[in-house]
């Protein structure tokens, strides 16, 4: 319930269209109550007083009564609509950025369909609850506390041996809570099963095409949505041994007014018309009940839908500006690694170990080593996308940990080895960085990229709409656009974590020359899988199992170091090197 109460107080920022709702709801409630009131009046005083003037004035305020609650019903369903579309908005927006903040080491361990289903379905199950349960739940204790009362005044004698049903209804109620709330938190991850299995295949379609399949992921697909099935069933198997039950109690207090009511019509010390308003206000008693009872089943839905929301909102994050963060200055470029050690969470063995060298401004420095080396980590760190577990990584000597993300960030040109490309125009992809770029700017980002060319024969040139992650592009392509958005930024430090591995090599020798240029006076970090990417490197830096095994250029490491000499002919190819030199010559 804590997480029901927290999700109800988003209502605050909605208050006066709540308030609103409210107050509709209390006239509705109110004007509910007065009709039988008045049908009692017609019946006695209008039809058996034979009184047409009575009948008349009874009539026309039983009509007005019903207008005046259709009335405030529209009110007090848009307005509660409007607040709870309000609190999904807000909801929304809140994971979304929440999302945005939380560090690498939370998405590491986190299934994007999960993620999925917390930001659309929990939220919906969230606001429907806010938008009708809340509400339906207010109006029935209002018809509840108002028909007892007016029953206990009507007849008490009646309404004490009606009132005997009410105990064994709750009695079901809070059974069917205790046994069946539980299961809604495992409808909901079973739904976020569903999603993740749904997204997997959509983002890997082509994979799964490519090896034939298709039927092994339709049947998982099959069997997460049976496990979907099977829960929700559960949930449903629930209810209906429920509910004839209440139904069957609440017959039995519809016997017991119209027997004793009926004696006492008979006896005379009842009249017709207080037995049929007696028997309304029975039904409103009654009515109440059942709104409670589809309450409470949607209470632990909303609930376990509630919860899963505020897991991610309370999320911590691990990497966030320190309260005394200062802005980090425009930068030089001397990257500074000082005994590091780094351990991904979950892991048991470190994946940098007292790692240690010096990045000098301008220099280009080319990380080699097997896959799982720590390659990825080191340039992982150096833009704080995790923090280290021990030593420190400074920036021109200021500790990346004691300065803002933002403005360390803004001076790091990254791209990355998977090319992500958004929805959007190439100029807008380009101009991810720097909105505000100019078109002369990203045209001459994209010719140093060796884009250009590819661009301007696309149908609309920059503004074609690449679709979604690229779709359209090649590889290739999709790397060089990568790549001018990260030249745009005019970064002091640039890390390209192999971002020419997707380009054929005449289209690399090409970005080469261009990178060469563009890596004056800027500090470059390259993680590459090909001899011609670091040969001419300043300092090559190389990695085993997390250690930095040595350090230096091409040329010293060939006569010094035996693993980077296994490095250049198992993994970067000796061979690749002589074609792609011969590609140049030819």
């Amino acid at each position: 319930m804590a997480d029901i109460w927290r999700a109800i107080t988003y209502l605050r920022s909605h208050w006066r269209t709540t308030l609103g709702a409210f107050i509709s709801l209390i006239f509705v409630s109110s004007l509910t109550l007065v009709s039988p009131w008045v049908i009692q009046i017609i019946i006695d005083r209008g039809i058996e007083g034979q009184n047409l003037t009575v009948l008349w004035i009874a009539s026309l305020t039983l009509l007005g009564v019903a207008l005046v609650r259709n009335l405030f019903t529209f009110t007090q369903t848009f307005w509660i609509e409007k607040a709870s579309q309000g609190v999904a908005f807000d909801t929304r927006n809140d994971l979304f950025t929440k999302l945005s903040r939380l560090s690498f080491s939370y998405h590491d361990q986190s299934q994007t369909g999960q993620l999925m289903t917390r930001t659309t379905s929990d939220v919906d199950t969230m606001r429907t609850f806010i938008g009708n349960g809340l509400l339906q739940m207010v109006n029935a204790l209002i018809l509840l506390i108002g028909s007892a009362t007016i029953l206990l005044i009507t007849n008490w004698q009646l309404a004490l041996m009606v009132l005997t049903i009410i105990p064994a209804i709750l009695i079901v109620f809070v059974r069917f809570f205790q046994k069946v709330g539980p299961r809604f938190r495992v409808v909901a991850q079973k739904l976020g099963n569903l999603n993740n299995v749904l997204q997997e295949n959509l983002a890997g379609i082509r994979v799964v095409k490519a090896f034939a399949r298709e039927p092994y992921e339709h049947q998982r697909f099959r069997a997460s949505n049976d496990d979907l099935l099977q829960e929700t069933l559960a949930v449903v198997r629930g209810a209906a041994s429920s509910f004839p039950l209440v139904f069957f109690i609440a017959n039995i207090g519809t016997l017991v007014v119209i027997w004793a009511g009926g004696l006492q019509v008979i006896n005379q010390t009842l009249s017709i018309g207080e037995l049929i308003a007696f028997n309304t206000y029975l039904s409103y008693l009654l009515m109440p009940i059942f709104i409670l009872g589809g309450t409470l089943t949607a209470i632990p839905q909303a609930a376990a839908s509630a919860h899963r929301i505020f897991e991610v909102l309370d999320a911590p994050v691990d990497v966030t500006d320190q309260p005394d963060a200062a802005q980090l200055p425009p930068v030089h470029g001397r990257v500074v690694f000082e005994d590091v050690t780094f351990m991904y969470a979950g892991s048991e063995n470190p994946s940098l170990a007292q790692v240690s060298f010096v990045a000098e401004p301008g220099q280009n420095i080319a990380i080699v080593g097997q896959t799982g080396a720590g390659k990825s980590t080191i340039i992982n760190l150096i833009p704080r996308f995790y923090d280290v577990t021990d030593g420190r990584v400074t920036v021109d000597g200021y500790d990346v940990r004691e300065v803002t993300l933002g403005s360390l960030r803004a001076q790091i040109g990254i791209v990355l080895q998977e090319s992500t490309l958004f929805g959007g125009t190439v100029r807008e992809n380009i101009a991810f960085g720097r909105p505000d770029a100019t078109d002369e700017q990203i045209e001459a980002v994209a010719r140093a990229a060796q884009a250009h060319a590819f661009i301007t024969e696309l149908p609309d040139g920059y503004a074609t709409v690449v679709g979604e992650r690229g779709v359209g592009l090649s590889g290739g392509q999709r790397q060089r656009i990568a790549i001018a958005r990260a030249l745009l930024l005019d970064p002091a430090l640039l890390i390209l974590d192999d971002s020419t591995s997707a380009v054929d090599a005449e289209t690399e020798y090409y970005i080469q020359q261009a990178l060469e240029q563009l890596m004056q006076n800027r500090t470059s970090f390259v993680i590459a899988q090909r001899v011609s990417t670091v040969r001419d490197a300043d300092n090559i830096l190389v990695l085993d199992n997390g250690h930095l095994v040595a350090q230096g250029t091409h040329t010293e490491l060939l006569t010094d170091c035996g693993l980077y000499c296994e490095l250049v002919n198992v993994l970067l190819g000796e061979r690749e090197e002589s074609i792609y030199s011969n590609t140049i010559l030819e």
